[in-house]
């Protein structure tokens, strides 16, 4: 029995690898999404930053938190045996988890999974102590402050952050405004000098503050003479910055490296026991157990975890390592951070969430509290905070989704917020702040215009309900979990290893496929980033005509599988259609948006001009999906319900109608796509051809059924004739969209 616990032990490492693979994706956005997001530095350069922050604080760790061993359950009214099914059920609940989690590029707290996974896997067994034993409570099993103040903290950290990054963004805006350069004389070396001290201080009490060669002596001189410590940084680095700044050095860039290091180092510091702290725990566990010889696992009682451990070097270190190399190779880290900068993204652009009710409530609720305060102040106050906020001054970098100022105060407000939770001895999760105080730091930017406010809010809304969830899922699962081995014991265990492994296998394959298929708008992107008007028409008619030619190509593709799926009563066929049907209109209406996007970057003029051929071109493309649909739907019906096939006559006199029209569509296509127009009046002929020719077997159809037919073949011989009737609207729809493309872009 005993090479069973090994076992469950070596699984336990092997699965914290993974999970600390996993949990730098999802928490890099705390320490890179604001230095990615400015462009303080090559992204080679941003990582290996964050990756020194990283190794140092895993190897300078306090190792693991007394919360794994007894801050969620009293260890002394626990077995072995029990303990050990909680510790699988945790770290495989957690693995599988993070995985969903960073497979669909949202952010969610490790601290909170953790523990609510420890507070359902405990709980679990603490109904079956209760069961088999009366007299027994639950306060006597289960140490409910802890989790009660994890969740107090969410709250006020999600609040809190937010509050204040949206007030110290607006003021550092109006000092120094989106030209920053201009306003750098003196201010520089004051706000430098503060935030330097900030992160300074952040560094010292949250990292170096809990580092495992800090002494008792060292951090009680440091809290003796904090306020001595801190005036002296506050002098040296204000004159220091005032310095480098004279010198024609980058204060901004300095602030955000530095902040990216000190928030990495903290995050792999202290966030290290999210990961290895529960296997940790198990490790020691078995270790106690086995220096008893004879001693029964269902009875061996665990009081030791009451006692604080230290971790040996070496685990410390290769958790480092881990840690470093997940940063540099992880995809998902980086389709984390996606979203975190997207949401915080100065300019409009490629929304990647849609609009909910509650957002368009909500939205609509601020826009008339706003007007109606803005209504009291003076006009010439609202002058000049509004030549501060001239966004058309914004100095981006190419790329950026927005500017060093705000990168300094996000990673500065962060730190502070994290290091004052410490002092108050709040669980505050790293994520949460950081997130938050990059969505206040947005909002005071005005980056959430009427726009784009609708969509920014349902992805700060989906993020913190994923945020909730993951306490709700985390508790559920493990709960569920240490049910399953509490009874199924080895068996169970066993089960449990190979479907983790096989999830995680699975998961990560999808998420490769998902990846491939997805296609970069970069067009779209370097549209969004220019401030030349001149620029940006060549790159807005260069997107028009690959969106119009993609619809046409997609339209053609659309309309061969529905009339096969007609001939061949092939069903799968009709509903892969239908589906991507309706895949593809709310990609064209992004699409459209994205593109009245780019009118507002071009000439006025010019805008005036295309505007008509550009709306005609957008209504012809979304007619011809509509139609489309509108063939579909009827095709899915009739043959889903196994209803007469079409006649083999008819599909012989289809079938070279359907080849011309597939022909008309692909020449569109091709017209579209390289801009050249000298044959379009020869195509639109062809078109008026068809459109005649349909016309003729439209009426040789309405003589079949005007001179009667049999019942039982009238709804193929109407379905017929509405596929006749559809594909003449579809012709005419791409007639109108070439015309308008040729206008448009001529």
């Amino acid at each position: 029995m005993e090479y069973v616990y090994w076992g469950i032990v070596v699984f336990l490492f092997a699965l914290s690898t993974f999970d600390l693979s996993v949990g730098v994706s999802n928490d890099a956005v705390n320490f890179l999404s604001s230095a990615i997001g400015s462009k303080a530095a090559r992204f080679k350069v941003i990582l290996t930053v964050a990756a020194a922050g990283v190794l140092v604080g895993a190897v300078t760790s306090s190792g693991m938190m007394d919360i794994a061993r007894h801050g969620i359950f009293r260890p002394e009214q626990f077995y072995f045996e029990e303990l050990m099914c909680v510790f699988l059920a945790v770290v495989a609940s957690d693995v599988i988890l993070l995985d969903i989690f960073n497979t669909m590029g949202m952010p969610t707290s490790t601290t909170v999974s953790m523990v609510f996974e420890l507070l359902g896997g405990s709980t679990a067994l603490a109904l079956v102590k209760m069961m088999h034993n009366p007299s027994l409570t639950y306060a006597e099993l289960i140490n409910t402050d802890k989790a009660l103040s994890v969740i107090l903290a969410i709250f006020l950290s999600v609040a809190i952050a937010f509050v204040f990054g949206l007030i110290v963004q607006w003021i550092a805006r109006v000092i120094f405004t989106f030209h920053y350069t201009r306003h750098l004389k003196y201010t520089i070396g004051i706000f430098g000098g503060l935030s330097i001290s900030s992160i300074a201080y952040f560094l010292m009490v949250k990292g170096i503050g809990t580092a495992s060669f800090m002494t008792d002596a060292g951090r009680i001189w440091i809290a003796e003479n904090t306020s001595s410590i801190l005036i002296a940084f506050l002098i040296c680095f204000t004159v220091l910055m005032q310095v480098l700044h004279w010198c024609r050095v980058n204060v901004f860039r300095i602030i955000v490296l530095f902040g990216t290091f000190s928030l990495a180092m903290a995050f792999a510091g202290n966030d290290l026991v999210n990961f290895i702290g529960v296997t940790l725990a198990g490790f020691s566990s078995c270790q106690e157990f086995m220096s008893h010889p004879g001693a029964n696992p269902a009875t061996f009682t665990m009081e030791f975890l009451n006692e604080s451990a230290t971790t040996p070097f070496y685990f410390l270190a290769g958790a480092g390592v881990v840690m470093v190399w997940a940063l540099a190779t992880s995809k998902k880290a980086q389709s984390v951070v996606k979203t975190s900068v997207d949401l915080s993204r100065q300019t409009a652009g490629d929304e990647m969430f849609g609009s909910s009710r509650f957002a368009r409530s909500l939205v609509r609720s601020v826009l008339n509290s706003t007007e109606y305060v803005v209504s009291h102040v003076p006009q010439c106050v609202k002058d000049w905070i509004n030549s501060r906020f001239n966004q058309d001054e914004a100095i981006l970098p190419q790329g950026a989704a927005f500017d060093q100022v705000r990168a300094s105060v996000n990673l500065v407000m962060a730190g502070l917020l994290i290091v004052v939770g410490t002092s108050l001895r709040l669980p505050l999760s790293t994520t949460y702040v950081a997130f938050m105080v990059g969505m206040g730091s947005s909002l005071a930017d005005r980056a959430w215009g009427r726009e784009s406010a609708v969509f920014r809010v349902t992805g700060v809304i989906s993020v913190i309900g994923g945020w909730f969830m993951t306490a709700g899922a985390a508790f559920f699962l493990c709960f569920v979990v240490t049910m399953l081995l509490h009874y199924g014991g080895v068996i169970a265990m066993g089960l449990l290893i190979c479907l983790v492994v096989f999830m995680l296998i699975n998961n990560n394959r999808n998420y490769k496929k998902k990846m491939a298929s997805v296609k970069k708008d970069e067009v779209f992107t370097e549209l969004m980033q220019t401030y030349n008007r001149k620029a940006a028409w060549p790159l807005l008619s260069r997107h028009v005509r690959d969106s119009q030619a993609g619809v046409v190509r997609f339209i053609a593709g659309a309309y061969k599988e529905i009339t096969e799926g007609l001939v061949n009563e092939d069903v799968k066929q009709l509903r892969r259609a239908l589906n991507s049907l309706d895949e593809e209109k709310k990609n064209w209406k992004v699409m459209r948006r994205k593109e009245i996007l780019g009118m507002r970057k071009i000439e006025p003029l010019l805008a005036v001009e295309k505007n008509t051929w550009f709306h005609l071109g957008n209504n012809s493309a979304e007619q011809s999906l509509y139609c489309l649909k509108r063939m579909c739907e009827p095709t899915l019906e009739h043959v889903d319900n196994n209803f007469n096939p079409l006649p083999e006559e008819y599909a012989e006199e289809f079938t070279p109608i359907r080849n011309e029209v597939e022909s008309i569509m692909e020449d569109t296509r091709e017209m579209i796509l390289s801009g050249n127009y000298e044959d379009s009046i020869l195509l639109r002929e062809r078109g008026d051809k068809m459109k005649n020719k349909l016309s003729s077997v439209r009426k040789i159809q309405q003589n079949r059924i005007t001179k009667g037919t049999d019942e039982s073949m009238l709804k193929v011989e109407f379905l017929y004739l509405s596929m006749l009737q559809e594909t003449q609207e579809l012709i005419s729809h791409l007639r109108h969209l070439l015309r308008a493309n040729r206008r448009f872009q001529q």
